[in-house]
């Protein structure tokens, strides 16, 4: 199939040295969530030298960025994300090698996902200026996917309101429109906090906090047997008392709760809420409850998924050299392959592929349309614009999410082949919703039916503010 934007596509190729080299800096910067300072700022700065306009520290977060080019309708969205995980750094490499000791590492590629939207908006804006056409392309640089959803605050904001609709994609095994929903999310910290006591000499006197939160999490434990079969509650406890010979007088634990759908979330979260307070109550302590966010599920466009499923067809699929290959097979052999092959069933990823180490076609999506496990802060928006996300290949096949293997890969031709490809494809589609305005009315009327016509509502306080302070940097 021919390309409808090849100019756009020409400038990307012509320019993939210099997207290539933003991933690189962001991919060795591994900025976590709300700290991506350095990782912000070489996209807002890259997009200023492209001809873009670009407004910093929006939405009450100094990362969060919008950078904007033309004018007119339509106005079309692009988001991209750029931080990484705590935990995970790693080299370029085949075997666990840290980069930097403790430190953390773009475990789920958002590093190529930022400079792959970078790189189709640059396309995009090379076609539009050389067709001398109207319009109106924003790159929303978006903080914190990973715990701390700045979208969510950025949509609470109305940012993406005056968006006909919005595009972005994600790095991942294989080359597919992202299909179905995902899952709402809360995240909070639980405090406990009691009366310290000489654990041997007194311990009559003293109210143990971590004996508060050990009950809660037994609590919620029981709980799992009551809940929505789709929904999920993960916790970590990050204060637990700092000796054994002293009652704790202070314990906590961040918790995220998960369920498909938003009043779903708000149901199990109360009974989580209910868990703290009946093991205070027990242990005659105190809980304290801080809510760190609230997001949305994905709402699905079946229009706009069309328009990327065709563009990806016309593009094609990333086009991976015997390095990459030679790379992504020692990859596989550190990965069990019961676990890969796992993964790949999970994902429905179809038979004829699991022989491969590399996806090199573009797949359909599939027939039994399933929610992704995982939660995205893109929920946010579906629900202010039509939105929809795709994948393409950037890790080898059955590589596990948030791992070390991921940011090897993400840091290297691998990654930066299926990176190329979406910005490619991003260009693409966003070519046709600049030029067709049928399909972009069909798309906001799909929209329209999905919300019944009702308006988004964050689920985070107006007075609620980013959790800048809960990872350490």
């Amino acid at each position: 199939m021919v390309v409808k934007a090849q100019n756009a596509l020409a400038y990307i190729e012509q320019k993939k040295d210099l997207i290539v080299e933003v991933s690189d800096k962001i991919w060795r910067f591994a900025e976590v969530g709300l700290h991506e300072y350095r990782s912000a700022e070489c996209l807002a700065k890259a997009l200023e030298e492209e001809g873009f306009s670009v407004e910093r520290n929006v939405a009450g977060m100094p990362t969060a960025f919008v950078a904007t080019w033309g004018s007119g309708s339509p106005v079309i969205g692009f988001l991209g994300e750029y931080d990484a995980l705590p935990g995970l750094s790693q080299k370029v490499s085949t075997t666990r090698e840290e980069l930097v000791p403790g430190g953390a590492g773009h475990g789920c590629g958002h590093n190529l996902l930022g400079a792959g939207v970078f790189g189709a908006v640059i396309g995009l804006k090379e076609e539009l200026s050389s067709r001398n056409l109207s319009g109106t392309i924003k790159y929303f640089g978006c903080p914190a996917e990973e715990n701390f959803s700045g979208k969510a605050f950025m949509a609470r904001d109305g940012l993406f309101d005056d968006c006909d609709a919005c595009l972005t994609w994600h790095p991942g095994s294989v080359n597919r429109v992202w299909t179905g929903s995902s899952l709402a999310n809360n995240a909070m910290n639980v405090h406990f906090y009691g009366l310290s006591a000489h654990a041997a000499g007194d311990p009559y006197n003293g109210r143990s906090a971590l004996d508060a939160l050990l009950l809660m999490n037994m609590g919620v434990e029981f709980l799992r047997e009551h809940m929505p079969p789709k929904a999920r509650i993960h916790y970590v406890i990050t204060d637990g008392g700092r000796q054994p010979n002293v009652v704790p007088a202070k314990a906590s634990a961040w918790y995220l709760v998960r369920a498909p759908r938003r009043e779903e979330v708000d149901d199990l979260y109360r009974r989580v809420l209910n868990c703290a307070y009946g093991a205070a109550q027990m242990t005659e302590t105190r809980c304290e409850v801080e809510l760190i966010k609230a997001i949305w599920n994905v709402l699905p466009n079946p229009v706009l998924e069309d328009v990327l499923e065709e563009a990806m067809k016309r593009v094609g699929p990333p086009e991976f050299g015997q390095e990459e290959y030679e790379f992504a097979r020692e990859i596989l052999k550190t990965i069990p392959e019961n676990q890969r092959l796992a993964l790949l069933r999970e994902s429905q990823v179809p038979e004829e592929e699991w022989g491969k180490v590399l996806n090199d076609t573009v797949l359909p999506r599939p027939g039994n349309v399933e929610d992704v496990k995982g939660s995205t802060d893109v929920g946010d928006v579906s629900w202010c614009c039509p939105t929809a996300q795709f994948r393409t290949a950037c890790i080898a096949l059955g590589t596990p999410g948030h791992s070390w293997q991921y940011v090897a890969q993400a840091g290297m031709g691998i990654g930066h082949a299926g990176m190329l490809t979406a910005a490619k494809v991003l260009a693409e589609a966003g070519f046709d919703l600049m030029t067709n305005p049928k399909i972009l009315s069909k798309a906001k009327a799909e929209f329209t039916r999905l919300t019944g016509g009702k308006k988004y509502k964050c689920a985070m306080p107006e007075s609620h503010k980013p959790a800048f302070n809960q990872l350490k940097v």
